[in-house]
């Protein structure tokens, strides 16, 4: 690496001397250039660097890339038919009440210091993202919070949210952060589904039907008929349709196309101040949700790694991203609507503050502020997406140039 010692200073001599300091200057410069992090993608464009440059050994990233080839699954491509057979065997009376969609073989985005490294497949297809829609719920509640909506994680919803939802003594007492945390135990039905349809728990339809009431904020239960009474709920504070927000604070701010859509149900629509809004689904669960490209995907989780900023302008307040990857007291390894690497545990060759969003049949936007990386992983299940990010992981050899 090329050094510069600045040991003068112009005051000390004459004009001759100012004008060899600015030359000195102008050489470091030209040895310093701007770090990768001032880099931010324009709309419709994105550089891109080799793998050396980006701090890479191209052969093991080369590698990686082709490990996350091999573990795409992405048949059968009819993702109604998946979801219908994957839930129906386990959730009685499960249908589909949103839309759905083909998907078209996998991809991925691999990006440090903000230029794209690595990538494969179609980027610009949207697809079907399930879960990780949670994550982008909760960057929403953030706008909310933001702009007063909201004044507290700790404030119960029963405060903002008329109606049947929170009422009595266990729904009552529901704060936004149980929602957030996916803690609340919020018993009830909402879009003609009871909350222990999802994922139910017990062997038979009694047990069912009468899970064990815990308090809110005690324990944690991945449900998406909770998420998406969060969504209803956020709907009401805000008042106008949450893929709206998104798109006028969030994704046009970062250059995300236009192709990406949110989703509710087909029986999930309610009437606001005379307008008839489509309340969305936090998840691809019963169809609906978030369809986006992994190129989008990619800006967002930029984004968050950017600590909520793009160039000079704040999109995401950064103390709602520390509130977001907060380990939550019942489950360190969730935060709000994120999952985190708390202790390791999850993949135990990240760093500790690495956090992603995930969904359902290997949906991941992993974002690693320690190593200035994010990677986009489309269609890759199980334990394939943890093995293919160590891989990643491993072909490091220095910090982005």
């Amino acid at each position: 690496m090329s050094s510069c010692h600045l040991t003068s200073s112009p005051r000390r001599h004459g004009q001759h001397v100012a004008r060899a300091w600015l030359a000195i200057l102008a050489l470091c410069a030209a040895a310093f250039p701007a770090v990768a992090t001032d880099y931010m993608p324009p709309r419709g464009a994105w550089a891109t660097r080799g793998a050396a440059e980006a701090g890479f050994d191209s052969a093991k990233l080369a590698a990686a890339v082709e490990l996350a080839q091999q573990k795409t699954v992405a048949e059968p491509q009819d993702l109604g038919a998946v979801i219908l057979q994957h839930y129906s065997a386990r959730e009685p009376g499960y249908r589909v009440l949103g839309p759905t969609g083909m998907r078209a073989g996998g991809s991925g985005l691999i990006v440090r210091g903000g230029y794209v490294v690595a990538q494969w497949g179609d980027v610009d297809r949207p697809e079907m993202v399930f879960s990780v829609a949670k994550s982008f719920l909760a960057t929403v509640a953030g706008v909310a919070f933001a702009d007063g909506r909201i004044a507290s994680l700790d404030d119960r919803v029963a405060r903002y949210v008329s109606g049947p939802y929170f009422t009595g003594d266990h729904n009552g007492a529901i704060t936004w952060r149980h929602l957030l945390e996916q803690t609340s135990d919020w018993r009830g039905i909402l879009w003609d589904t009871p909350d222990w349809a999802d994922r139910p728990t017990g062997t038979t339809l009694q047990e069912w039907q009468n899970p064990p009431q815990v308090t809110p904020g005690t324990a944690h239960e991945y449900n998406d008929v909770r998420v998406n009474l969060l969504a209803l709920s956020l709907l009401n504070v805000l008042r106008e349709p949450l893929p709206r927000v998104l798109r006028e604070r969030v994704m046009d701010p970062i250059g995300a196309s236009s192709t990406w859509r949110w989703y509710g149900y087909e029986n999930s629509w309610v009437e606001l101040d005379g307008e008839r809004m489509q309340s969305v689904s936090g998840g691809g669960h019963f169809g609906g949700g978030l369809f986006i490209s992994t190129a989008d995907l990619a800006r967002f989780g930029l984004l968050m790694e950017r600590e909520g900023r793009w160039g000079k302008t704040v999109v995401v307040r950064s103390d709602w991203i520390r509130e977001m990857t907060a380990p939550s007291q019942p489950e360190p390894a969730y935060g709000l609507l994120w999952w985190l690497n708390t202790d390791r545990k999850a993949m135990p060759t990240a760093p500790a503050t690495a956090y992603w969003a995930s969904g359902f049949g290997g949906n991941t936007v992993y974002v690693d502020p320690q190593h200035d990386l994010v990677v986009v992983l489309r269609w890759i299940p199980g334990d394939g997406a943890e093995a293919v990010i160590a891989a990643i992981i491993d072909a490091l050899t220095s910090g982005p140039n």
